[in-house]
């Protein structure tokens, strides 16, 4: 049995005054950990309320792109080897859900009209997004991850893209690798500047030097942020090990939650 535990964050560039938000998606799932449920709820449910919560940039308050669209991202991977992304899709209020959907299918990703079609065929909402102004400096993404008492880690991601992006344009979060990675034994979502992410496989690079070091989850996230990642880009990661509390560690602010079982 392992002890479950979550962690949360909600983009590089808001203050702490964001924690407040998170510890709402956190409670979320926690308790759901609690209840002896799985990663892959505890963290999917969690992302749908970052999603419905218009403040963050993902679902409800993904920002508009340069053409006054809303394309929105988001991903989900399990450390048995299943994963599941969504990229460009439009009037999906909650993304993560087609993602998760995909976790069981032969296919791992879909994007843009084929994405809806294929969330259309299923049942998936179709809803105009409201979607907000862009912001200048403040995070493009929000992302759990989930340990539950069978080992089984999980992380979901999502957002609605740099602000001042041109539609179409796809950033780390979609991304094996880049913006999330999740194994056996541990998980590292990132967020960010996604074309530095993206360069840096910054995701996997992390969580293989944990994995073959003896360094830290601190130090391993460290590692990544001061080695590969131009400081003047805005860059923070979440991660989460097989025992102990997920932490976070950003090059800027970045609020993040966090929660273990007893």
């Amino acid at each position: 049995m392992h002890i479950p535990a979550v962690i949360a964050h909600g983009g590089a560039g808001p203050g702490p005054e964001r924690k407040t938000n998170l510890d709402i998606a956190v409670k979320k799932a926690s308790t759901i950990l609690k209840s002896g449920g799985s990663a892959i709820d505890a963290v999917v449910e969690a992302c749908v309320i970052l999603e419905n919560d218009p403040v963050f940039n993902a679902g409800t308050g993904g920002v508009f792109r340069t053409d006054g669209s809303v394309m929105l991202d988001a991903s989900i991977q399990t450390c048995d080897g299943r994963i599941g992304f969504i990229i460009a899709i439009e009037n999906t209020p909650n993304p993560i859900r087609v993602a998760k959907a995909l976790l069981d299918e032969e296919i791992n990703g879909l994007t843009g009209d084929g994405a809806r079609k294929w969330a259309d065929e299923r049942g998936f909402i179709n809803s105009p997004v409201e979607g907000r102004e862009p912001v200048e400096g403040m995070g493009d993404t929000v992302g759990v991850i989930a340990r539950d008492k069978n080992g089984l880690f999980a992380c979901a991601t999502s957002t609605g893209g740099c602000s001042y992006r041109p539609p179409g344009r796809v950033g780390d979060v979609p991304l094996p690798g880049s913006g999330f990675w999740t194994e056996k034994g541990i998980s590292v979502a990132a967020t960010g500047n996604g074309e530095e992410i993206t360069k840096k496989l910054l995701s996997y690079r992390v969580s293989e030097k944990i994995s073959n070091s003896n360094l830290s989850l601190f130090e391993g996230m460290n590692w990544g942020l001061v080695e590969l990642i131009d400081n003047s880009k805005s860059v923070g990661l979440i991660a989460l090990e097989f025992e102990g509390v997920g932490i976070g560690v950003a090059n800027t602010d970045m609020p993040w939650s966090s929660w273990i079982g007893s």
